[in-house]
């Protein structure tokens, strides 16, 4: 294996822990929602932590990265990761602590469930801090190591690699935690974060690459980074709420509009998602690169609210269409369970099929935007002097409405019911890609979204 190609894995590979965190805690939020027994605002609440974070570190991370060596940040972000996760595995205990610090610095008098709820929170918090900067340096460094023609090709190679954790990480939390619990768990994540950066340590060289000044002064009035935020800002709000609440709604009980399902049910819904889109990626990012990609940004961003539109339909397409109510899937009373087995599925309903394609179809879509989106990201930054800065804008504007999208998604739960969420996530994925068509055309003539 040559230099140049250890180097872009080493890169892979910490992408690969990163997303399989990631993608572990995505299946365990319901399950936390039960054990800390925290209430559907709370819920909202989990998922606001980690993107309020993320919101707050992307300009001090990016600027880092363009004026200092991306391979130290990298590390310094990646370690912060095995912080994050040790966390994750002693949250009640941390919860008692600030039942304890809240007790006696302001006389307040938590419940348990409240004070687990907010360690969980500032934990997420953390995690939000460490995933932003991981994506930040791996992303800019798979930017300027790849030639301009095959850049959108190479993202898209670091995505697969991304979600192929992703679905790895989803079917080991969702198959492991009926058995073994947390902690068990977070140990194969704290290992493969050790891999990576072990990998970056050894193989990834110094990055020389320097910018001085604000490089985000330049980019912010950018019309290409303008016309990208457009449509940007918007489906932020679709895609967080979209992804959170598909995992939210296969998992949370009836009682709260849920379906209730077991854990490895939550996990294959959601991997269902990762695969697909983890196989498109690098065909759609060749393509990009090949035949324009405003094109797929526009295609994949509107698809991906049309069909999102779809999921609280799912139980009355499986009941229309005659589907079974049990799936059994049971492991013999030798490696656990007693009697005659032990169901690893749960019951489940007519609804788990056609949310397994539904969940399939919308990572089918959003892998003709992603790798596109990224790769005009990284042109601009390439060509306007600051790699880092770009990706930090792009992941600065997804931010206010993947922190407000949660907050407002768990008040129309408990306002209106679940459903309503994914009504409105689906609608903003819609108007985003509508407000990119005429901001295109407006700034870059009626051709452009053939040929940018």
């Amino acid at each position: 294996m040559n230099e140049e190609r250890l180097q872009f894995w080493s890169l892979y590979l910490s992408r690969f822990a990163t997303g399989f965190g990631f993608a572990t805690l995505a299946v365990l939020i319901p399950t936390y929602i039960r054990v800390l027994q925290a209430s559907e605002f709370m819920g909202g609440l989990f998922i606001t932590g980690l993107t309020l974070a993320q919101t707050v570190v992307v300009i001090p991370l990016a600027w880092a990265g363009d004026r200092h060596d991306k391979k130290k940040v990298l590390l310094a972000v990646l370690g912060l990761s095995v912080v994050a996760y040790v966390a994750f595995a002693n949250v009640q205990q941390i919860g008692g602590f600030v039942a304890a610090v809240a007790a006696s610095l302001f006389g307040l008098e938590l419940s348990t469930n409240v004070a687990d709820s907010t360690a969980f929170i500032g934990v997420r918090a953390l995690q939000g801090a460490a995933v932003t900067g991981s994506g930040l340096m791996t992303l800019s460094l798979v930017g300027e190591l790849a030639d301009h023609g095959e850049r959108a090709n190479s993202i898209g190679k670091a995505n697969s690699v991304r979600f192929l954790a992703s679905i790895l990480g989803m079917i080991i939390a969702g198959g492991l935690y009926q058995f073994v619990g947390f902690t068990p768990i977070y140990t194969l994540i704290v290992v493969s974060f050790a891999l990576g950066i072990a990998g970056v340590w050894i193989y990834l060289p110094a990055d020389e690459t320097r910018r001085y000044g604000n490089p985000f002064a330049g980019l912010a009035l950018n019309k290409r980074i303008i016309t990208l935020t457009s449509f940007r800002a918007q489906y932020a709000v679709a895609v967080t709420v979209v992804r959170s609440w598909v995992a939210i709604f296969v998992g949370v009980s009836a009682a709260s509009g849920g379906l209730g399902y077991a854990e490895l049910a939550v996990s294959f819904v959601l991997v269902a998602e990762k695969l697909t889109n983890m196989l498109c990626q690098p065909f759609t990012g060749r393509l990009s690169d090949s035949y324009g990609r405003s094109l797929f940004v526009f295609a994949g961003g509107g698809a991906y609210g049309l069909v999102a539109l779809a999921v609280p339909f799912a139980p009355g397409i499986g009941a229309a269409l005659g589907l079974p109510a049990t799936y059994e899937l049971i492991v013999p009373p030798l490696l656990g369970g007693s009697g005659e087995g032990y169901s690893l599925l749960g019951t489940l309903g007519p609804a788990f099929v056609p949310l397994l394609v539904i969940n399939g179809l919308l990572g089918v879509v959003d892998a003709f935007r992603e790798p596109a989106s990224m790769a005009l990201f990284a042109d601009e930054g390439a060509d306007e002097g600051g790699i880092a800065a770009s990706f930090g804008i792009r992941e600065l504007v997804w931010r206010p409405g993947s922190v407000l999208g949660p907050v407002m998604a768990g008040w129309l739960w408990s306002q209106y019911g679940i459903e309503t969420v994914f009504y409105v996530g689906g609608a903003f994925a819609v108007t985003g890609a509508l407000t990119f068509a005429v901001v295109l055309t407006h700034f870059h003539g009626r051709g452009a979204l053939t040929e940018w």
